[in-house]
């Protein structure tokens, strides 16, 4: 009986110290991770880690859902996310094709299987970059699109993530994009202006807007025409119903 109650040694003492201040840690992080996304639910994100981290600058300015050509919004749907309406973060049938177009393929260039919430979650949230702090970004990009999903109607998903996306060097948001590109405003796009910058929008930097050529091209062509599918057949009517 004395050795039950006896005092813990200090391997014992220092586990316990230990799980404590991780569970601590884990409250106050899920604690914060919520507070801050319910604040950008109604509020705009001032700035970005992406942002704040691109040496070449930012150049960005917020502008509401009701302010961007449908135009736009259809562009993205159509060149990113055909599905966007009715998953729930995560595509897994965009998934199940990329790895199947990534093990069909030399692997020279792999094929992602993000959604838009996905996007918006690690733009909005984390940080860009490859190594071993990308597989600790795509756990938090996890959490965040949950979070989002949940938190936030689809409507303000895609609000943020056009307004966040880097869609040029130092560029951030399609308005700014709109204003680089075409010298007026998003909410007055082009069928072929909304496509050629959502075709640019994977690659910011390497992709051209204006001038496309090659792949580019021809992906801003077939997104303008599956823009006009997105719409007949509804694809964005979580967004305008």
């Amino acid at each position: 009986m004395a050795r039950f109650f006896a005092r813990p040694g200090p391997n014992r003492s220092s586990r316990f110290r230990l799980g404590w201040y991780l569970a601590m840690a884990i409250l106050w992080f899920v604690g914060l991770s919520v507070g801050i996304t319910l604040i950008y639910r109604v509020v705009p994100p001032p700035v970005t880690l992406t942002m704040l981290f691109d040496h070449n600058g930012f150049n960005k300015s917020w502008t509401p859902l009701s302010r961007i050509d449908r135009k736009m919004v259809d562009a993205v749907i159509a060149g990113e996310d055909s599905r966007f309406c009715i998953h729930h973060g995560f595509d897994g049938a965009g998934i199940e094709y990329a790895l199947e177009r990534n093990l069909a393929g030399d692997g020279s260039k792999l094929r992602g299987g993000s959604t838009i919430s996905q996007q918006t979650a690690k733009n909005t949230f984390l940080w860009q970059g490859s190594g071993i702090t990308r597989y600790i970004r795509k756990g938090l990009e996890a959490w965040f699109t949950v979070l989002i999903e949940n938190l936030w109607p689809k409507r303000r998903i895609m609000e943020v993530y056009l307004n966040v996306a880097e869609t040029g060097i130092g560029t951030y948001g399609v308005e700014a994009g709109a204003q680089r590109y075409f010298r007026h405003s998003a909410a007055n796009l082009t069928q072929i202006e909304a496509a050629r910058i959502a075709a640019a929008l994977p690659s910011p930097k390497k992709r051209a807007v204006v001038g496309a050529t090659g792949f580019t091209r021809r992906h801003g062509n077939t997104i303008a025409k599956r823009s006009g599918v997105v719409r007949r057949n509804d694809q964005d009517d979580c967004i305008y119903q």
